[in-house]
Parts: structure tokens; sequence; C-alpha cells
């Protein structure tokens, strides 16, 4: 399984130094996670991933363009006909197109059927715990909820996920519901104050995680 940490704001290079797979940066100015500075030199095979909520798509494309993302993520209640549009956009934009995620929020149960117009439009979904704010609510959802998957694209697995889950996860890992979880994310559960990772935790995790 491969680990992403979002909500990335004053440690950046160190946790780099952990290698995960992916990066998040939170752009919602209503996040105490929201960033708006550089971003250090990252090691090769770090994928940087934008996270939006419900944002103008010219907004989208000014922040791929200025800190060279390589994955969108979708983080509100964006339609499929908005993402229809901001890939046209993307696309006559003429850069290099990135990976885009599609989050759906979970909390008890969850109607799979609003996956189908997001299908041919996105990379991945990624599942997160339904709360009061789009991301970094600190707890998990009901991963039995996953056992009715019908789709065959790859997910990430998201929601106040941290030390406390790796049994958990291992457990996951092992149940036909796993069979499409192509990575996991991880933000709150790992942070000192919002945005600063606590290192050592997410070193162990990471460590942890694919035994």
């Amino acid at each position: 399984m491969k680990l992403k940490v979002c909500g990335m704001k004053y440690n950046t290079a160190d946790v780099a130094i952990l290698q995960p797979n992916y990066l998040g940066f939170i752009f919602y100015g209503k996040s105490p996670r929201n960033f708006e500075s550089a971003i250090p030199e990252l090691p090769k095979g770090i994928k940087k991933v934008g996270v939006f909520v419900e944002a103008p798509i010219q907004t989208i494309l000014d922040k791929v363009n200025y800190y060279s993302l390589d994955v969108i993520q979708l983080h509100g209640k964006e339609s499929a006909k908005y993402t229809k549009d901001l890939l046209r956009v993307l696309i006559d934009s003429a850069i290099k197109i990135p990976e885009i995620i599609k989050v759906f929020s979970i909390k008890d149960n969850f109607d799979f059927s609003q996956l189908r117009s997001y299908k041919d439009l996105v990379d991945y979904y990624l599942f997160d715990t339904k709360g009061k704010l789009p991301g970094g609510n600190g707890y998990t959802f009901n991963w039995d909820v996953l056992k009715d998957y019908p789709s065959t694209k790859p997910y990430f697995l998201s929601g106040g996920i941290g030390l406390n889950e790796l049994e958990k996860i291992k457990k996951f890992k092992k149940s036909p519901a796993s069979k499409y979880c192509y990575a996991v994310d991880v933000n709150s559960q790992f942070e000192i104050e919002p945005g600063l990772k606590n290192i050592e935790e997410l070193e162990k995790f990471k460590h942890e995680l694919n035994k």
C-alpha cells in the first residue's frame, strides 16, 4: 500500500526524507493547513498533490502551474460536470495533465452509485470520514462499508488514520474489501499542531504499514 501524507505546511522537507509516495498541500482558505508558501525541492518519486474544495477552475490551473502539481484532489462537492470542465481546461492549457482524485465522504453507509458519473473522469477515488470539515476531522469511518465497493478503480483510504489503526489496517488488507485499496492517506493523527507533522510517529507508521 502506498502512503500519502496530507496537510503539509511547516516541516515538508523533514517529512519528505521519509519518502512517502504522495505529499498533500491544501489550498483552501478556511483550513488551518492552508498552504501559501514555497514547496521545497522534493526527492524523486514523491508526487505533489494539490487539495481543493470547490475552487474556481482557474485557481486550480494557476496552482498546478505555479507548484508543478502532479495530482489534483477534489475534496468538496464538485460535480461530474465540474470535473469534466476542469479536464477540458487542463487539456486546452497544453500542460502535463495531473492525475485526479475525487473524494467522497462516508460515515456508516454510502451510496456507491455516486461513483458512476466520475468513472471516466478521475484516476482515483478517496474515501474520507464525513464530518463538519472537508477533511482533518480526526476519526475513522466504518470500513466495512467498502465490502460493497463495486468498482475496479483504485482508491485511497482516509479519515482519522493514525498509529492506533495499524492493526486494523493489517486486518483490512486481508479482506476482499481492500482489493482495490491503492493507498492510505494520513493527516491530523500525525500532527503536533495543524500542518506540523510528528516525524517519529510517521516514520514508525510507514515502517509498519507494509510489513
